[in-house]
């Protein structure tokens, strides 16, 4: 197991720990299982950056 990782599985639109779905259905790892559950908006706020930094 990996150090109390937690990740957002894109499958079940849920917080997972280590031992959840495959690495290639959620993102992470996050230190903490409140900042996995924020893991869309952070993608969001990301891309939205980027947009703007290309723009």
């Amino acid at each position: 197991m990996s150090g109390g990782d937690w990740y957002w599985c894109l499958k079940h639109h849920a917080v997972e720990p280590y031992e959840g779905c495959k690495a290639e259905d959620r993102l992470g790892p996050y230190p903490s299982r409140d900042e996995a559950a924020h893991a869309l908006q952070k993608v969001q706020q990301r891309n939205e950056q980027w947009d703007a930094e290309d723009d």
